[in-house]
């Protein structure tokens, strides 16, 4: 009679689910996070689909393709696995099975790691950080945070207490805690920057059970449930440029598992009512069947997200059963985007020696203007009018001007028509740039910055005595260098057909690409990689110990720069 009470419990819940609504969110604003297999599964969709996810928020969870390469459970409890093998096929696949990883550069990562989770312990973390950053160095280090000093167990944080919720330091369920700590708030606003203050009472948005097996055929046998959740803001609803986030529940949290706990009560929600985000709930199901070539010795009877490859072997890429399912939902929430109009009519109203006075047609639905200047940005806060003078311009100089439209989420308009101003007055001598500096180096590329000169319009950027690049903003990055090799690099100022001398040359060589060797501690020696002191021996250059100097113990040591190894 309960099997029976069930089934027709599933087939109204069916009835009731909507469609899937398309809204006005910005494409280029799209995020994800998760809690453990929830958290695993993130890092596969924001490294598959990176060229339409910006960012990520994990809770205990592990390197990209971690379960492709080993047993799932070296990737979880206190396992160090190795990112070597995912990091060689992200590089592989890059542009093909995935998107260009390219774009992993420009995107931000939030890390949590609870001092008392022994499911998905630090160990395992500290490698999904050496996979995006230290590693690969696909991410920079500034653009990825990792906390691991909260007091707490596998469970999702939040600084309040929801109901039904477990103690912080208790692994059970619903696996939600209040640790004084708001988990949704801080990855929102690393992936989005300042946010305005959460909505801590009654929520003025919807949530809304929609039908999930429209985009997957047999959900369930996939993994999936046949309905998911989304929440609407009010303002989303009414139309408003918004942003999508996308919360993954962890095992034994899915809806059939635990209701609405992790849609309700892990804090997204508030953020997402006062900030136009659209938060996305996906329903992973337990299944009983498993592939013949499944690494875990069990099926996903837990109902959770397939970071293992309980659903086919290409479960870590774009064409994953799951993986596809859930492009095909951003891209239905995102086809309702309207993105704010450009500004017209652009013109210059007025013009002295050293200033420029410039007016265009006001742009509806625009909360302020951003004025370009040869293409850098003039202003330092949106401008509310729909006039603007630049008064930092030289005499007899010429500049070229545009206007971008912001909205009320601070996304830009495409660029509005351009405007020529000459300034009255005679021209000044162009001035050479001054403190060119390296910011960054790899094995292949170098970040340069200098000082703008005032007089410049644009900047040749050159290689060894060669010029490489034209640019208008004062940094340049140079790629496709040769590992371990030295380069000179200087810079000019450009102003129509005149150009400054050079600046004062840097100089600097790029990092060896990592080279692994696994012998001995007597072949390392031998070979010069390590020495050898008091019957011990230590890597050369982060002089991490290896244990005894003999031909028995054996050594994984990797070459990150000249004479500089570490141990994996």
């Amino acid at each position: 009679m309960t099997s029976i009470l069930w089934a027709l419990l599933l087939i109204s819940s069916c009835q009731a689910a909507e469609k899937l609504a398309a809204y006005n969110v910005d494409p280029a604003e799209t995020t994800v996070s998760g809690l453990s297999s929830g958290a695993f599964f993130a890092t596969q969709l924001h490294v598959a689909f990176s060229a339409s996810i910006k960012g990520a928020g994990i809770v205990a969870g592990g390197p990209y393709d971690c379960a492709a390469q080993m047993s799932y459970a070296s990737c979880m409890y206190s396992g160090t696995p190795s990112v070597t093998k995912s990091i060689s096929n992200t590089k592989a696949w890059s542009g093909n099975k995935i998107d260009d990883i390219k774009n992993l550069a420009k995107h931000k990562v939030y890390m949590i790691s609870g001092t008392s989770d022994t499911t998905v312990s630090a160990s395992v973390m500290n490698q999904l950080y050496k996979y995006y950053v230290t590693e690969s160095q696909f991410i920079p280090s500034a653009n990825v945070v990792y906390k691991k000093d909260l007091k707490s167990a596998h469970t999702f944080p939040t600084d309040f207490d929801g109901t039904g919720n477990n103690p912080c330091t208790s692994t059970s369920s619903p696996y939600v805690s209040n640790c004084g700590f708001d988990g949704a708030g801080a990855i929102l606003e690393h992936m989005y920057g300042s946010l305005k203050p959460r909505n801590n009472g009654a929520l003025t948005g919807k949530f809304i059970e929609f039908d999930q097996q429209e985009f997957i055929a047999n959900a369930r046998s996939a993994g999936m449930s046949t309905t998911a959740w989304v929440y609407v803001p009010k303002s989303c609803a009414n139309g408003d440029v918004c942003r999508l986030h996308i919360a993954y529940h962890g095992c034994l949290q899915g809806y059939e598992k635990i209701g609405d706990k992790y849609v309700k009560n892990t804090g997204y929600n508030r953020w997402a009512d006062t900030n136009n985000l659209i938060i996305l709930y996906p329903q992973a199901v337990a299944t009983t069947s498993r592939s013949a070539t499944l690494r875990a010795p069990f099926p996903n009877s837990n109902g959770c997200w397939d970071w293992i490859g309980w659903y086919g072997t290409d479960f870590n890429v774009k064409s994953g059963k799951q993986s596809t399912a859930m492009k095909k939902m951003i891209d239905r929430v995102v086809s309702g985007f309207n993105p704010i109009e450009a500004p017209s009519q652009l013109q210059v109203n007025s013009v002295t020696d050293n200033s420029a006075t410039l007016s265009w047609k006001q742009v509806t639905g625009a909360s302020g203007y951003n004025i370009y200047r040869n293409g850098g940005k003039v202003n330092s806060q949106v401008i509310t009018s729909t006039t603007y003078t630049d008064t930092n311009l030289n005499s007899g100089s010429t500049y070229t001007f545009t206007v971008k439209a912001v909205s009320s989420q601070g996304s830009e308009s495409a660029a509005s028509n351009s405007v020529i101003v000459k300034t009255t007055g005679e021209a000044p001598a162009i001035e050479t740039p001054s403190g060119l500096s390296i910011t960054g180096t790899t094995s292949n590329s170098v970040s340069l910055q200098w000082t703008a000169s005032a007089t410049a319009e644009q900047y040749n950027v050159y290689r060894d005595g060669n010029k490489v690049a034209t640019v208008s903003v004062s940094s340049y990055t140079d790629t496709g260098l040769s590992a371990g090799t030295q380069y000179k690099y200087q810079v000019s100022s450009v102003k129509g057909a005149q150009e400054s001398d050079k600046s004062t040359e840097v100089t600097f060589t790029t990092q060896i690409q990592k080279v692994c060797f696994s012998a001995s501690n007597y072949n390392h020696v031998t070979a010069g990689r390590a020495r050898q002191s008091g019957g011990y021996v230590f890597a050369n250059g982060s002089n991490q110990s290896m244990g005894l100097y003999n031909i028995f113990v054996i050594t994984n040591l990797c070459q990150t720069q000249e004479n500089y190894y570490v141990i994996e």
